[in-house]
């Protein structure tokens, strides 16, 4: 079992936004991700965040995104779509979509929204 997976996410999270606004990105950018990838509304992220939930049990609650296998490529020197456990697959699906955002993708891109 991987140490990250009874990590917080709330530990997490203030590091993604930093990552995000050194880029001029916003919080509402990272929260329209999460919410994407996760099915929670605003409210249930705020309650995740202020319970300090695991990253196991984060995900456990979640309605993965039914395009969340969408999200390909290259993070922390691993391709996502090549990871076997299903939880740390989830969680660097989510490190990949913060990515992109920082390196300034369009949020339609991100959030793999239909062509056409």
């Amino acid at each position: 079992m991987h140490r990250i997976f009874d990590m917080s996410v709330a530990r997490v999270y203030p590091l993604y936004l930093a990552k995000l606004e050194r880029k001029g990105r916003t919080r509402a950018e990272l929260d329209e991700v999460i919410e994407w990838l996760t099915g929670f509304d605003e409210a249930e992220l705020q309650h995740h965040l202020a319970e300090e939930t695991t990253f196991q049990d984060f995900f456990a609650a979640a309605h993965l995104n039914p395009n969340a296998s969408l999200i390909t490529g290259v993070i922390c020197g691993v391709r996502v779509e090549e990871i076997d456990d299903p939880l740390m697959q989830r969680i660097r699906y989510l490190d990949k979509l913060v990515d992109e955002v920082a390196r300034g993708k369009a949020m339609e891109k991100v959030l793999r929204a239909p062509v056409g």
